[in-house]
Order: C-alpha cells, then structure tokens, then sequence
C-alpha cells in the first residue's frame, strides 16, 4: 500500500468518524431532557467544536500534502541530478564519434 493510498484510507476513516461522532451526538441531544433553549445552546456549542475539530483536521491535513509535495520534489530533483551525471558522459561520447 502507497503512502498516498494510506493517507487515503485515514482521511476516509476520520470524515466517517467525524460524521458518527455528529450523528450520535445529535441523537443524544434530542433525546435528552432538555428545555428548546438548552437544546439549542447544546447544538450550537457542538456545532462549534465539531467545526473547530473539522478545521484542525484540515490544517494537519494540509501540512502533511505539503510535506508530501516538498519530499516529491526533493526526490525529482536528486533524480534529474542522477539522471543528468548518467546521461553527460554518454552524451560527450557520442558527440565525439
């Protein structure tokens, strides 16, 4: 399994999770005895976390593509190096024939 395809999997596996969390954290909301206004205070407060989790998510998420891109990059330049020190000296010896 690739990094990409894992990386994959676990963003998969946390929006699921994130969205059980919501689900269920509703559920136990309206099923709870509370007055309207508490209710609604309660859903607003869990909207905010459930938002604030989802924009943490979404920074390290972020970070982490961007280390990804950085290493891709890395990895094509040390490439090109290689390719261009295998390359040179084939080129010069066919330009000298």
């Amino acid at each position: 399994m690739t990094e990409k395809d894992h990386c994959n999997h676990a963003g998969l596996a946390i929006t699921f999770l994130m969205i059980g969390l919501g689900a269920g954290a509703l559920v136990a909301l309206l099923y709870a005895p509370k007055t309207g206004g508490q209710l609604r205070r309660d859903l607003r407060r869990k909207y905010k976390d459930a938002r604030e989790a989802m924009e943490d998510f979404a920074d390290e998420a972020r970070d982490k593509v961007g280390d990804v891109i950085e290493r891709g990059a890395d990895w094509l330049e040390e490439a090109e190096r290689e390719a261009r020190k295998t390359v040179t000296p084939l080129k010069r010896a066919m330009q000298r024939d």
